[in-house]
């Protein structure tokens, strides 16, 4: 089934245009305030950050299509600060009722917000899973780049990936599996690669065959070559 997320490889959607190198950080001010937002929501602790990649992915396609970058950060944000019961729909209008929110005491106060964006949310765990590829080893991308969990669910395979052959270049240890952690089924760690993938392998027309992609991907996206 297709992601309308997953744009990678994708045909007809143009060229990627980079920014000027004195562009501003935020082309709008309510830019700033979104992504703010966002981060001040999330140390609510009532999601986690696979479930809010999630979110914005759940967007109508023909929302995520048309939105720009902070407007499915902030669609996304809504969906989710409702759905947790967090907010009402009559909060976002305004129209909810007064009062002290049971939240209140996790605000993420202006004075600490330095301090939290520089601890970050690592996603290393110590885990018994044992690696089951050695560096130098061929492998093949599962296909479909699917959620073997839970049907329709999120995953960092992308799609241009799928049934790919590439090489382990790296092992990261273990981290939190997306596809799991998504979906309220734990973080379930596992061993996650470096994996080198060349150009001819992801594209049946590569505009440069030689070049190669590195993707980062848990042990379960991955198969022996």
């Amino acid at each position: 089934m297709t992601r309308v997320h997953d744009m990678g490889g994708r045909f007809g959607d143009g060229p990627v245009v980079p920014e000027a190198e004195d562009a501003p950080v935020f082309a709008e001010d309510w830019h700033a305030r979104a992504l703010a937002v966002t981060l001040a929501s999330g140390f609510l602790g009532q999601w986690n950050i696979d479930v809010s990649r999630h979110a914005r992915e759940r967007l109508s396609p023909k929302d995520y299509a048309r939105f720009s970058y902070y407007e499915k950060w902030i669609s996304g944000l809504a969906d989710l600060l409702v759905q947790k019961d967090v907010l009402t729909p009559d909060d976002l209008r305004g129209q909810g009722e007064d009062g002290s929110h049971p939240l209140t005491h996790k605000i993420l106060r202006a004075e600490k917000v330095a301090a939290a964006l520089a601890k970050g949310g690592p996603a290393d765990r110590p885990s018994n899973a044992a690696a089951r590829f050695a560096v130098g080893q061929d492998v093949v991308a599962a296909s479909p780049a699917s959620n073997r969990l839970v049907d329709g669910g999120h995953t960092r395979l992308p799609m241009y990936a799928a049934g790919a052959r590439g090489r382990i270049l790296r092992l990261h240890g273990t981290h939190v599996l997306p596809d799991s952690n998504a979906h309220g089924l734990g973080e379930a760690p596992e061993p996650i690669y470096a994996v080198v993938f060349p150009a001819s392998e992801l594209w049946a027309n590569p505009e440069h065959p030689g070049d190669e992609v590195v993707l980062d991907l848990w042990q379960s996206y991955l198969e022996p070559a």
